[in-house]
C-alpha cells in the first residue's frame, strides 16, 4: 500500500483502497485490525455538529491507525463509519436520525460477516454514542457475530467505571453529550464545525446522566435538559480535547493489540446496563 497516491491519512482508510491493496494486506503475516467508527446523527446542543459522535469514534480511529502505521505486529485501517443509531433520547430536537434496534443488529452483523468471509476477522466498533439501547444492541452485534463466525468483536466500552476514570471529571462524574468533554474533543479533531460563539453563551447543565437514566429517564426532556446538552460546553478547549484523545487512543490502541494477539479486545457492558 506504499503508494503516493496512498500517502498521509490517505492509504489509512479502508474505502481509499483497491482490490489488490487488501490483497496485499491478506498477504502480510501480520493480522489486520479493522476500525469501525460508530456514532449517531443527533443533535449535540446548538453548538455541535450534528455528527459530533462519529466525528469522535473517526478522531481516535485515526490517531491508533497513524500510531500502528508502521507497527511489527499488526496492520491496522479505518472502515468507513456507522453514523446512524439508536437515537431517542433527542427525538425532540430536529436533526436526529433513528434507526430501529433490528435494523442496527442486522447491518452490524452484515458488515462483520462479510469481512470475516474474506479472511478479515478482526473488527474493532469504535463507538462514542451511549445512548442505553444503542449500546445494548452493539453487545448484541458482537455476540451474533461471534456465534456465527467465532470471531470476537472488539470493543471499547467507555461507560465502564474504569475506562472513564482515564478520562475527565465530566465523564467521571456520570456522562457528557455535548458538554466540556465531547466539545473540546470536536474543537480538537474538526474545529471549524463548533459554534463558538453559541458554545461560550451557553449556562452549565449539570446532569448525571447515568443517575438519570438509572432513575428511568427516557429522552434529554425528560431529564431537564432543555438544549440537548449536559455539562458545560462553555468552559471547552481544544487542548482538552487533545488530551482526551490521547487517553482514549492509549486505551483502543490496547485493545487492538489485545484482539490481533487473541488476548480478547472486547470490554463487558459498563456503567449504564447489565446483559
Amino acid at each position: 500500500m506504499a503508494t503516493d497516491r496512498l500517502a498521509g491519512d490517505e492509504g489509512l482508510f479502508f474505502a481509499n483502497l483497491t482490490f489488490a491493496d487488501v490483497q496485499r494486506m491478506l498477504d502480510d503475516p501480520r493480522p489486520v485490525v479493522l476500525l469501525l467508527p460508530v456514532g449517531s446523527t443527533e443533535p449535540h446542543g446548538p453548538h455541535s455538529p450534528l455528527a459530533t459522535d462519529p466525528i469522535i469514534s473517526t478522531a481516535m480511529c485515526l490517531r491508533v491507525a497513524r500510531a500502528l502505521r508502521e507497527d511489527p505486529e499488526v496492520q491496522v485501517s479505518i472502515l468507513p463509519d456507522v453514523s446512524y443509531g439508536v437515537t431517542r433520547f433527542t427525538a425532540a430536537w430536529p436533526g436526529h436520525i433513528h434507526i430501529e434496534e433490528e435494523t442496527l443488529l442486522a447491518f452490524l452483523g452484515d458488515i462483520c460477516v462479510s469481512l470475516a468471509e474474506q479472511g478479515l476477522p478482526h473488527v474493532v466498533f469504535v463507538n462514542n454514542h451511549f445512548e442505553p439501547a444503542h449500546v445494548r444492541t452493539l453487545h448484541r452485534a458482537m455476540d451474533a457475530v461471534e456465534e456465527r463466525t467465532g470471531n470476537v468483536v472488539g470493543y471499547l466500552d467507555l461507560t465502564r467505571k474504569r475506562r472513564a476514570a482515564e478520562l475527565t471529571d465530566e465523564v467521571r462524574e456520570g456522562g457528557s453529550h455535548a458538554g466540556q468533554y465531547e466539545t473540546s474533543i470536536v474543537l480538537a479533531a474538526r474545529p471549524g464545525l463548533v459554534d463558538e460563539e453559541a458554545m461560550r453563551s451557553l449556562p452549565p447543565a449539570p446532569k448525571n446522566l447515568a443517575a438519570e437514566i438509572a432513575a428511568g429517564c427516557k429522552d434529554f426532556v425528560a431529564m431537564g435538559l432543555p438544549d440537548a446538552y449536559n455539562g458545560t460546553p462553555a468552559e471547552a478547549t481544544a487542548a482538552e480535547g487533545e488530551q482526551s484523545l490521547a487517553a482514549l487512543e492509549r486505551m483502543l490502541t490496547a485493545q487492538v493489540r489485545d484482539l490481533a494477539a487473541g488476548r480478547g479486545g472486547r470490554d463487558k457492558p459498563g456503567l449504564y446496563f447489565r446483559v
